[in-house]
């Protein structure tokens, strides 16, 4: 562990806080990070509270002050500079990714990868920031739109993706011209300091410490001090639903924006003339990659009754091959739950599904062995059951028969959460359906391929429950600026709008 620290530039493990420069010795108690895989300790952090957090947001304020006014095209070239950065770190920073978050060490290298072309699509953004030009009904008049920076931006993330989502939002929010506060999950505080001493490195180059900055702490003496802190006009969260209604409440009541990227509790619906080979590994990756702990893990299948006997006994056998254990091996498929709370989660629920009528067909144990491994799990279940519209995150993988493509639609959008879906099939009107407006309500609607794994050219987010926000690609950026209307009367007249007469004698 040491090495790998050393490999990163670590030289200040225990410091929770970083703003233009680290905080040698933050008020807060210490934090252990644990390795999920063997339940034992990796490192101890000093965590942040009130009066580090408030130090940090101070410094990061003087700093938005100037960054707002250098060129975006000049903000891009840094962030080029951090995307190289990541490059030559990408090996080391993603084992650390799969050492505090269980995830196999491809999806660890996959998570570091994806800030690589997030920090490249940025570079490119920087000069694409676009406004547009209206006509005028008066005149002698121009009228236009442009896009100011917000500021400064909170950030809020989860452990499942413990330094991507961080990169979606801050690394865009900056060629906007913001500066971003970070508060990382408790679960996995190393992986946020190794990026927090990435990129610091590289403002320390230009001058430019505290575009980005670190505050790691509870939700009571950071969480909620930041939601309230009307310096932060956007406060982006990844998390449950049941943190997102705080986050809306919170940063609501001071009328500032949100950004959410909630629960998903995704289904596939899969045709009888669907290409099951195809189905099959897609479905595999979904439900099993990251031991389910994705928002965009499959949760549902829905699969025709015509097929269902088939498809099941070949999805049973797809996950007697899966091997669990130790995330960082490469003959690995599936890692640990990241703690002990999500096994006991895990198995609590499986006894809901079964009571429910619910039957486990494949797995739904705990393995002896250290660490927090589980047995990823097939139940055969019906429509009707309750514990169907809950995000389980976890590796557990409902299957439903329909029998009509109207039924299984209305099943699939039967559910408080609205993230990802897909639908398997060759039929041209089944697929469309689907992605009519009578079809899938997520936000992300795919065809012959899973819900997980998006592309960052596109925006990434849900409806519903899931909160509606839009992060990466597309026009996302839009989140992080302000819109003005702008209209310059270059007349010497001065003629009102829908024609009303005001003249003064």
């Amino acid at each position: 562990m040491a090495d790998l620290l050393d490999k990163l530039g670590i030289k200040q493990i225990n410091s929770g806080a970083c703003g233009t420069e680290w905080i040698d010795s933050p008020a807060g108690d210490d934090l252990v990070s644990y390795n999920p895989a063997t339940a034992q300790p990796l490192a101890t952090v000093r965590l942040a509270l009130e009066e580090d957090y408030d130090d940090v947001v101070w410094q990061a304020a003087q700093v938005a002050q100037r960054w707002k006014m250098l060129p975006a095209p000049q903000r891009g070239l840094i962030i080029r500079e951090i995307g190289d950065e990541l490059r030559r770190h990408k090996a080391d920073l993603g084992a650390l990714v799969t050492l505090e978050s269980g995830k196999i060490l491809a999806e660890g290298l996959g998570e570091v990868q994806e800030m690589i072309d997030i920090a490249d699509f940025a570079v490119g953004l920087s000069r694409q920031l676009y406004g547009l030009t209206m006509h005028s009904e008066r005149p002698g008049h121009r009228m236009y739109e442009q896009w100011h920076p917000l500021g400064m931006i909170g950030v809020i993330t989860a452990f499942n993706f413990p330094v991507a989502v961080w990169s979606w939002n801050a690394l865009i929010a900056a060629v906007c011209g913001d500066v971003t506060i970070w508060k990382p999950s408790l679960k996995t505080p190393l992986t946020s300091i190794a990026v927090q001493h990435i990129v610091h490195r590289v403002l320390q180059r230009h001058g430019w410490q505290g575009v980005f900055s670190l505050v790691i702490g509870d939700n009571d003496a950071v969480g909620e001090r930041m939601l309230a802190d009307k310096r932060l006009p956007l406060i982006s969260a990844t998390g449950s639903c049941q943190m997102g209604k705080r986050v809306a409440e919170a940063v609501g009541a001071r009328l500032g924006r949100t950004l959410l990227e909630l629960g998903g509790n995704n289904g596939i619906i899969l045709m009888p003339d669907a290409n099951l080979h195809l189905a099959l590994r897609a479905i595999l990756f979904g439900a099993v990659g990251t031991a389910g702990q994705r928002c965009t893990s499959i949760r549902r299948l829905f699969v025709h009754q015509s097929i269902a006997g088939e498809f099941l006994a070949d999805l049973k056998q797809a996950y007697r091959q899966v091997r669990v254990g130790d995330p960082m091996s490469k003959d690995t498929h599936m890692g640990p739950l990241i703690d002990e709370t999500a096994v006991k989660w895990m198995l609590h629920m499986l006894d809901v599904i079964q009571e429910q009528g619910g039957e486990v067909v494949h797995g739904g144990r705990r393995l002896d062995t250290p660490g927090h491994f589980v047995e990823p799990t097939i139940v055969r279940s019906t429509p009707q059951m309750p514990v169907l519209k809950e995000e389980i995150f976890a590796p557990i993988l409902h299957v439903i028969e329909f029998e009509t493509l109207d039924e299984v639609i209305a099943w699939h959008n039967n559910v408080p959460q609205g993230l990802s879906s897909s639908m398997f099939t060759r039929n041209l009107q089944s697929a469309e359906t689907f992605l009519s407006a009578r079809g899938s309500d997520c936000g992300i609607a795919n065809i012959n391929i899973g819900t997980s794994g998006a592309e960052i050219g596109g925006a990434f987010g849900g409806e519903k429950e899931t909160g509606g926000g839009r992060e990466s690609g597309s026009d996302a950026w839009k989140a992080y600026m302000r819109r003005q209307t702008v209209t310059v009367n270059w007349s010497d007249d001065l003629p009102l709008a829908q024609g009303i007469s005001f003249d003064i004698s």
